[in-house]
């Protein structure tokens, strides 16, 4: 059985032979589940903390803040988040939100609690994060999601799913491509309904193009 570095080493190879080569996640990554955390636990201050339901009502796909805190005596149970980690919402009432994500990119550590998966990885995180918004994650995450009126997957279920990884160089100009369109959408974000819904069905189009390497 190859270890982790191993298998990232061949990746690389691939990268560089084809252009982008389809990984399991648990291949470039590793996914540990959160625990504990409530919100009665919330502080006024102290160690910054994302509760899994602010994934789905307070965050957008970064945040470099947080909007919570938990005492220090706490924080020291929970688990820890870094920079650059991703941290996913793997409970749900509905299939549509579960799996819903937050890239942190705070100078800070901070910490998460239950119902959460941490995505740590050595790749580009918002590109990720844009690729966990697509149709070919959200179809494989159907597959594996357990329950009826409330979804879960675990943390061995996300490493199997399979994405389309292309060399770092490649990510940071897809991510550029996608932050331009997204910062257009925000700015017609006033204007006619009809008009916002165009302009939010295109960036969903090239989002899908832009990140489903075999129609390219």
């Amino acid at each position: 059985m190859r270890s982790k570095q191993q298998a990232q080493n061949l990746i690389k190879i691939l990268q560089y032979v084809y252009g982008y080569v389809e990984v399991r996640l648990g291949d470039i990554a590793s996914i540990v589940r959160g625990n504990g955390l409530q919100k009665r636990d919330f502080t006024e201050e102290g160690v910054g903390c994302i509760h899994y339901g602010q994934i789905y009502t307070k965050y957008g796909m970064v945040a470099e803040k947080t909007i919570s805190f938990v005492e220090e005596s706490l924080a020291e149970k929970l688990r820890k988040v870094e920079k650059g980690d991703i941290i996913f919402a793997v409970t749900s009432e509905n299939i549509e939100d579960l799996c819903k994500c937050v890239v942190w990119l705070g100078e800070d550590e901070i910490v998460t609690g239950g119902h959460t998966a941490i995505l740590k990885h050595n790749q580009n995180s918002k590109f990720l994060a844009y690729y966990f918004q697509t149709e070919a994650f959200h179809s494989q995450k159907r597959k594996l999601a357990t329950g009826t009126k409330v979804m879960d997957i675990t943390a061995t279920k996300l490493e199997e799913i399979l994405i389309s990884l292309p060399p770092l160089e490649e990510q940071q100009r897809i991510v550029d491509i996608l932050d331009r369109f997204d910062r257009l959408c925000n700015d017609i974000s006033e204007g006619l309904p009809a008009e916002i819904e165009a302009r939010q069905k295109q960036y969903e189009y090239y989002r899908e193009k832009l990140l489903n390497f075999k129609k390219l």
